[in-house]
């Protein structure tokens, strides 16, 4: 499920009192958003190139066909639509408490590969660093089967002992920092681990999704009741009312993880394009169109003080400049080779 972009608690994000916050802390809500969103697609597409080059199964990266990019906008609307469908029948406290536990498990774990790099780099030499492997199997004998066999170290645990401490400041307090932490680390994972078999099949996700995004959120009012009502780190926000209220703010901005990681992942097929021709320019020219599409969705936004489907001018971004590049460059039928 995907939120679209939007301002304004009353508006989008259901807080209790109207504020109207100052230029100053507009300002850096937007920017904060427009920074936090570059983050993980800079660094996950870093981190990608590593991942397909792992010898190990379980690290290679899923590869999206055309058939998968085609199927995606149904199954995200059918989905979409169950949750607002739940919504309006269940009681939202309920669901909202299965969801949260759903995604401490998942934040957990995100988390925790997120930061397993950095740890390697800071974990000091003179402390063992034990290893561990935990396996469960099936049968006996020669018809013995595998059902988890997972290995970890010292170093493993250190980030997921720390990566729960985040999960239960996320699950009791729903503070919007431990949101964000959990947020990065699913995008991050998520621009990482996914990848496209080629451009057109980028073109046929985005194209697909472009018009979900504008449907459910001008066409209909569920895109903003799940956005509303749905209590999950699937989103990055950042408070307008931060130099008002601190840390305790509770007016946001927000913009949902499927902005970032669906343009990021046609964006790292740009930089693969890049690196096979010893050259960068697909990968910036890539990378400056998400950062012009993303703030002319943020001016909309803030302009009209409506909930923007982003993708609605992400994609025309993300698609236009590599194409007219490739146009020009006279490239045009190799990118879509």
């Amino acid at each position: 499920m995907r939120n679209g972009s939007s301002t304004g608690s009353d508006a989008v994000n259901g807080t209790a009192g109207r504020f109207v916050s100052g230029a100053e802390g507009t300002a850096l809500a937007y920017g904060s958003l427009l920074l936090m969103a570059l983050l993980p697609i800079f660094f996950g597409a870093l981190r990608s190139v590593g991942c397909s080059k792992s010898k190990s199964a379980s690290d290679m990266p899923e590869t999206i066909t055309s058939r998968d990019a085609a199927r995606f906008p149904i199954i995200a609307s059918c989905t979409l639509f169950g949750l607002y469908l739940f919504f309006k029948i269940f009681s939202q406290e309920y669901i909202n408490l299965l969801l949260s536990m759903y995604f401490f498990v998942l934040g957990i774990l995100a988390l925790s590969h997120t930061m397993s790099p950095f740890m390697c780099r800071v974990f000091p030499a003179n402390v063992p660093n034990k290893q561990y492997q935990l396996l469960f199997t099936q049968g006996s004998g020669e018809s013995k089967e595998e059902i988890v066999n997972y290995e970890f170290d010292t170093k493993d645990l250190i980030c997921l002992g720390i990566s729960s401490v985040v999960g239960v400041w996320y699950v009791l307090k729903k503070h919007w920092i431990a949101n964000n932490l959990f947020g990065l680390a699913f995008a991050l994972n998520g621009v990482e681990l996914l990848h496209l078999n080629n451009v057109s099949t980028g073109c046929i996700l985005l194209g697909g999704l472009f018009v979900y995004d504008v449907f459910w959120v001008f066409g209909t009012n569920v895109m903003v009741t799940v956005a509303k009502s749905f209590e999950a780190p699937i989103k990055l926000v950042f408070p307008q009312d931060l130099l008002e209220k601190g840390l305790d703010a509770s007016n946001f901005a927000m913009l949902g993880l499927g902005d970032i990681v669906i343009p990021a992942v046609v964006i790292f097929s740009s930089f693969t394009l890049s690196l096979k021709k010893n050259t960068r320019t697909y990968f910036y020219t890539s990378f400056l169109a998400y950062i012009f599409g993303l703030g002319l969705t943020i001016f909309i936004m803030h302009t009209f003080k409506h909930a923007q489907p982003a993708l609605l001018y992400l994609v025309p971004a993300c698609i236009g400049f590599p194409v007219l590049l490739a146009l020009f460059k006279g490239e045009l039928t190799e990118m879509f080779r």
